[in-house]
């Protein structure tokens, strides 16, 4: 396959995962209200909340520095991630692996420039126990990271990730 069009493949990937992020978004912005759990499963919660910090609120009783902070620093890598994409398209793993955590990163950059926080959503729970409210953006992030760790153990072990 032409490199310029597995690239733009790879970009409707990132494109397609910051629309969901997004939409999903603006979804429960239109739907919930601040700190109402919305039960949905047992285990579950819609509960719309604004994270100014990072993973799991780090920095979110900040000053508000972290926003611009946490804005370049997603910018920056997702031009780093561009980069890498470019660089990368033979392996398929990595680059399936690169658009999520792209199209992750940009709709959390998104946020913090529109609302000045990260717009999270989902409450995952046990008993009393909660996770810390996360969004679609997160999750993508996470299935990249977890992709790009299996791709390299794959790799490790003699496997290679060409054949995703």
């Amino acid at each position: 396959m032409n490199a310029n069009l597995s690239f733009l493949r790879y970009l409707a990937i990132a494109i397609v995962t910051l629309l969901l992020d997004q939409l999903s978004k603006w979804s429960a912005l239109s739907n919930l209200q601040l700190g109402v759990p919305e039960p949905v499963l047992p285990f579950m919660n819609w509960l719309l909340l604004f994270n100014p910090g990072a993973a799991f609120s780090f920095l979110a009783q900040g000053s508000g520095w972290q926003r611009w902070f946490f804005t370049g620093l997603g910018l920056v890598a997702s031009a780093y991630i561009l980069w890498l994409l470019r660089k990368s398209l033979t392996d398929k793993m990595l680059c399936w692996a690169l658009s999520l955590i792209l199209g992750g990163a940009l709709g959390n950059v998104l946020d913090r420039i529109m609302y000045g926080a990260v717009v999270d959503f989902i409450d995952l729970h046990y008993a009393n126990w909660h996770w810390p409210a996360f969004n679609i953006a997160d999750s993508a992030i996470c299935i990249g990271a977890v992709l790009i760790i299996w791709g390299e153990l794959r790799k490790s072990f003699g496997k290679t990730s060409q054949s995703l």
